[in-house]
């Protein structure tokens, strides 16, 4: 089983994804790893100032092998990050979707004006961010609204953080 785990910046992909790995002991790749390492191996000339569209682009392919890599020779993998389209499901036959769980986390308006300073605390709870100065609660509330918006265009379902931050998945 593939568990696809997106969303947000700063809503917890990374937390989630070593919360299933320490429970279920499925592996877990994180995008962003596979984005620095391509970025400071000098295999792209994308940076991390690069857009995200255009990491995603370049980023999405890979990490499609890599899945249906997984999932030819029945493996689990854990995939999280924030690099993965919307549409994400026309890059897989039938036979492979069976096999993908989707996530996205969404915070809500309500929980991030009334969690900005938490949601600040716990940026670097696994992961240390290096550039995080353009971090605002405006980029906050701006960031999950289109993706909260992107959810319901496509009909994908997310698990919206809203009262208190509960993320535990059953696989």
């Amino acid at each position: 089983m593939i568990v696809l785990i997106t969303g947000a910046s700063h809503t917890g992909k990374t937390a989630l994804a070593q919360k299933l790995l320490e429970k279920y002991k499925y592996p877990y790749l994180s995008v962003d790893h596979l984005k620095m390492g391509l970025i400071r191996s000098g295999y792209t000339k994308l940076t991390t100032m690069s857009d995200d569209s255009a990491l995603t682009d370049y980023l999405w392919p890979i990490v499609c092998g890599i899945m249906k890599t997984a999932i030819e020779n029945e493996q689990n993998l854990i995939v999280e990050g924030c690099y993965i389209p919307f549409d994400w499901s026309k890059d897989f036959a039938a036979e492979y979707l069976t096999k993908i769980k989707f996530y996205c986390l969404v915070m809500s308006e309500k929980y991030i004006n009334n969690h900005f300073h938490e949601i600040m605390k716990y940026a670097d709870v696994i992961e240390k961010r290096i550039e995080d100065e353009g971090l605002t609660i405006d980029t906050v509330l701006r960031d999950n609204a289109e993706i909260l918006e992107l959810c319901r265009s496509h009909k994908l379902e997310y698990i919206l953080i809203d009262n208190e931050y509960q993320v535990n998945l059953e696989l």
